[in-house]
């Protein structure tokens, strides 16, 4: 009986770390039963890969950000002030200079963010929802409320580059997706800061007590997301050749719940980027198949708020139930259990 326990403790939390790629698995599979001849195909693929681009590097930072037990609401107006940034300056600097300045952009707002949470010790949540509304009404003031686009040879070129397939399922703007998101992945599990980030996540008193710079993670944390929801929206605007002043309004309810789905705690100190990938990945199979069918945006925002609802439920369950089991040790409490019912079985045979 115990190793039978043992064997299905471990097969849950097996389980348990693998669960959104489960849930990709079964998007995949119920799509592909339900839309046989048009969802699984390499053409479909391509541009799912293509629609997550975006989203995709603003989730890798989103969810450092989350491993420090903090929140940045910023990115989906981050991403639209990256896409004006590299249109307006563009004639002025180049692609290349424009896109630099677009991401140091990124990063000065992660900056900022990161020094009034860090410093002025105001709630992330407050800091980053003002930050949001600064940088709407700045991007609307700076671009006159029209979008912006640049229309020549070289700016179709760089389209139609970022989205030639190199081979099946492969565009450059792809590869840059992926590139940055396994470098971000790899910074987190092979690096001492990116292991400070979880450490600062689980406990920031603990932490600090450790001697781990807190503040400077922090900040770091704010940085990288306001750089990656740049470079995102970079990408975007690079292969429309034009800057809308909506191109990030959906992204923040999107990468938040892909984050949470990809098993980031709110609270901190556990997560992944790649696991955030794949939960966009699926999310966005999930709506493909949604217009496979048919149906429209609003069945799309119903399914993600739906799924959003059940994670964060089961994951203020799992809080509870680690509460409540806190400093318990189970091997001792099977252990009195059994000597409990030895005791009761031995009282019913001396009656």
């Amino acid at each position: 009986m115990p190793d039978f326990r043992a064997r299905f403790a471990r097969l849950k939390a097996a389980l348990q770390q693998g669960r959104v790629l489960l849930l990709g698995l079964a998007v995949f599979a119920l799509m592909s039963l339900l839309a046989p001849r048009e969802f699984p195909t390499a053409d479909n693929f391509t541009n799912i890969l293509r629609a997550t681009s975006t989203d995709a590097l603003a989730a890798a930072g989103f969810t450092v950000v989350m491993l420090c037990g903090q929140l940045d609401l910023s990115i989906g107006m981050t991403m639209t002030t990256g896409g004006v940034v590299v249109m307006f300056l563009q004639p002025a600097l180049g692609w290349s200079g424009a896109v630099l300045a677009a991401a140091l952009a990124g990063c000065l707002i992660g900056l900022f963010n990161g020094a009034l949470v860090t410093k002025a010790r105001i709630n992330s949540f407050i800091v980053t929802l003002g930050t949001m509304t600064i940088l709407r009404g700045a991007v609307y003031q700076f671009s006159g409320g029209n979008s912006i686009s640049v229309s020549n040879d070289q700016a179709f070129s760089i389209s139609d580059f970022l989205g030639k397939n190199l081979l099946p399922l492969v565009t450059p703007r792809i590869l840059i997706m992926l590139a940055l998101v396994i470098i971000v992945e790899l910074v987190l599990l092979r690096t001492r800061a990116g292991r400070n980030f979880y450490i600062v996540g689980g406990n920031r008193i603990t932490a600090w007590l450790a001697g781990v710079k807190t503040d400077r993670s922090i900040i770091v944390s704010f940085v990288l997301s306001g750089a990656m929801a740049a470079i995102g929206g970079v990408l975007s605007v690079l292969v429309s050749t034009s800057a809308t002043l909506n191109l990030g309004d959906n992204s923040l309810m999107y990468v938040i719940s892909a984050t949470i789905i990809g098993g980031t705690a709110m609270s901190g100190g556990k997560g992944g980027v790649l696991r955030s990938f794949v939960a966009i990945l699926s999310l966005e199979m999930l709506y493909t198949g949604i217009i496979l069918f048919g149906l429209g945006n609003e069945v799309k925002i119903f399914f993600a708020g739906l799924i959003l609802a059940y994670v964060v439920l089961y994951e203020a369950y799992a809080v509870y139930r680690h509460e409540k089991t806190l400093g318990q040790r189970p091997e001792l409490l099977r252990e009195l259990a059994e000597r409990r019912s030895a005791a009761e079985a031995r009282k019913a045979a001396g009656r």
